[in-house]
């Protein structure tokens, strides 16, 4: 490629995010560096930076779809690995209240990789790229601008694998924050004297606690399929996600408003037999876990609205959970780091980034999703955040709608293909999906 848009691209952060931003960086600049804390090179296991990695993750269909286009071959690569492939509407068994919804071909593929394997499988396409560098073991210490403050010219780092090792600049045309939940970014422009980033926060004091355990099953209510899922409700506030992996089974257990699912052997299946699925607990209660239990904490869901920011510098954008923390219950985060790439690359086809418009069109991107998920946690009472006259709409409507889906595989496809970010929300209110809605709730 003979037009670049720069020398030097740095990606803080090496995660699934920062991995697909490098991805197409690559394709615009003639050298890009991905800075890790961690050791990342051949790990398939849970790392230290991504304590929500022992749990149970979901690559929505939309974010399939783009893994496939800028990485071609991907799924199939996946699958000669053993991964569990099938469609989102049969191949998983989705609960609300109780009730299943109908099983329908949805034509969207599931891919039951697992975070730590996928996350291995896209940094290998990466890695391979002969002008993208992985710095491993090293920390990012903060922001390099220029005397004016109007541009980011790098960032400070520092080793972490030797002790006092001394600081280092690296100097860069464009630094992309994909450092995710503890991002520094937004405290760090305060200090060159930029306005105070707004966010939204919508607090449901979830807790994820998840065992593994040795396959075959006794009793294996999934067969060839790939999870069941009791969604948590309003009405039935305990959820779960119980799925076939490669090498093992394991149940994610879900609970919020302080409801905390233990990691005690004995009280983890305690849990699981309240579930309103009791397939789950005939499966496993007899089975051997892998290891202890691990749980996760996750306080609030957060929306960082760089969109709304007064002023930006150049040479800076933010990507990934460093833009927005959704709630893990609904599996958004990868898909939409996943879409943000296009997002990232649309600009970069068009010209020089401009950060403004940028993080115009990245909120475009995050709007819908955060809208679903926020919208569903505020469904319960006692969820803190703002609510607005669409959330209560939202919140009246869908568990109609998934009602209606437990005899109608229509709906199910409707909403599977909104769930999984193919289709806008909106898609659920067209007349052909609401007369069906509607036509249920009078029978």
């Amino acid at each position: 490629m003979g037009n670049y848009a720069g020398d030097h691209a740095v990606v803080l952060g090496g995660s699934i995010a920062g991995s697909l931003a490098a991805r197409i960086l690559a394709d615009h600049y003639r050298q890009v560096t991905i800075i890790e804390r961690d050791q990342v090179a051949g790990t398939t296991r849970p790392r230290r930076a991504i304590p929500q990695g022992h749990h149970i993750h979901a690559l929505l269909a939309r974010g399939k779809q783009i893994l496939d286009e800028i990485f071609p071959g991907f799924t199939a690569e996946l699958v000669a690995d053993g991964v569990p492939v099938g469609d989102f509407g049969t191949s998983l068994s989705w609960y609300f209240n109780g009730r299943m919804m109908k099983k329908a071909e949805t034509g969207l593929v599931c891919v039951a990789a697992g975070r730590p394997l996928l996350e291995d499988r896209v940094r290998r396409r990466v890695h391979a790229l002969d002008n993208v560098t992985y710095r491993e073991r090293t920390d990012v210490m903060g922001l390099v601008a220029s005397p004016d403050r109007q541009r980011i010219t790098g960032v400070r780092v520092q080793p972490n694998s030797i002790e006092g090792a001394p600081e280092e600049v690296l100097e860069g045309d464009l630094v992309v924050d994909t450092t995710g939940r503890g991002s520094r970014t937004a405290r760090w422009l305060v200090e060159l004297g930029y306005p105070q980033l707004r966010e939204e926060r919508v607090r449901m004091d979830l807790t994820y606690t998840t065992m593994d355990f040795h396959g075959p099953l006794t009793f294996d209510p999934i067969g060839d399929d790939i999870a069941i899922i009791p969604v948590a409700t309003p009405a039935m506030p305990r959820g779960a996600f119980f799925a076939r992996l490669p090498d093992r089974y394991a149940i994610s257990l879900t609970g919020i408003l302080g409801d905390r699912p233990p990691t005690d052997h004995k009280e983890f299946l305690a849990y699981v037999e309240s579930l309103p699925v009791p397939e789950i607990y005939k499966a496993v209660h007899d089975a051997e876990p892998m290891g202890p239990a691990m749980s996760f904490h996750f306080p609030f869901s957060i929306r960082r609205r760089y969109e709304r920011q007064g002023r930006h510098p150049e040479g800076l954008l933010v990507v990934g959970d460093a833009a927005c923390i959704f709630n893990p219950v609904y599996g958004q985060g990868m898909t939409v780091a996943a879409m943000e790439a296009l997002v990232l690359r649309q600009h970069l086809q068009q010209g020089p980034i401009h950060p403004e418009r940028f993080f115009q069109d990245q909120a475009k991107v995050i709007d819908a999703p955060w809208g679903m998920s926020a919208g569903a946690d505020l469904g319960f009472p006692g969820v803190r955040g703002r609510r607005t006259v669409k959330t209560w709409m939202g919140n009246a409507y869908i568990p109609r709608l998934q009602a209606a889906a437990a005899h109608d595989g229509q709906l199910t496809v409707s909403f599977l293909r909104a769930a999984g970010l193919v289709d806008p929300p909106q898609a659920l209110m067209r007349p052909s999906v609401a007369s069906r809605v509607l036509r249920a709730g009078r029978q």
